[in-house]
């Protein structure tokens, strides 16, 4: 099964600070690290890959250091990275950033699940995830907290709703938004991370 990824790039809020005359967050000097719903879409299509087979890409939009989020994905367990960075992708609202991740995925092509992680801490917009489904004219499932089957042809998952949980089967492609109850994402292995550090790491930039 291949599985894409989408990953961002964003300000530990744990450290950040707002800036009072703009309200804008500042950024400088603040660790930048995986969104925390990435992580645990990282950790959905890991697990799913090795159950099933396949591989594993991590697709990130973001400036040149958005890299070591993807160094981070491989060694995770993805098995490619692609980083999308250009400056006119700066400020980019959510119908831009789903635009610009949709032609990525059209040119990748061959894929059966995408997985976005449910929210950004920086933005808490949730819209990325439906927006690229929307784009690409896929099913979506969004809120999933818990996947019970899944194979190389149909998908079976809870997702919250306002009351309780909702169960549902859906055939493969699909993109699902997940939420951090759905696993516990795995630390990265210290051999991957030292091949992903590698020149020849499997890493474009587009």
């Amino acid at each position: 099964m291949d599985i894409i990824v989408m990953v961002k790039q964003v300000p530990d809020t744990t450290e950040v600070k707002i800036d009072p005359k703009t309200g804008n967050l500042i950024r400088e000097g603040v660790e930048s690290i995986i969104n925390p719903d990435d992580r645990n879409a990282i950790e959905a299509a890991v697990q799913i890959k090795e159950s099933l087979g396949g591989s594993v890409t991590v697709v990130s939009m973001g400036p040149p250091q958005a890299i070591d989020a993807i160094t981070e994905a491989l060694a995770l367990g993805a098995d490619r990275g692609i980083l999308l960075s250009d400056r006119c992708f700066a400020g980019a609202d959510t119908w831009a950033t789903s635009f610009t991740l949709g032609k990525a995925v059209e040119k990748i092509n061959d894929y059966d699940l995408i997985i976005c992680g449910h929210q950004a801490i920086d933005g808490d917009t949730a819209q990325v995830g439906p927006q690229l489904a929307e784009y690409l004219d896929l099913p979506q499932i969004t809120y999933v907290t818990g996947i019970e089957k899944i194979t190389e042809d149909l998908i079976v998952a809870r997702r919250l709703v306002e009351h309780g949980y909702e169960r549902i089967e859906c055939p493969l492609p699909v993109l699902i938004t997940v939420m951090k109850e759905l696993n516990q994402p795995r630390f990265a292995r210290f051999d991957r991370l030292i091949d992903a550090c590698q020149e020849t790491a499997p890493i474009e930039i587009w």
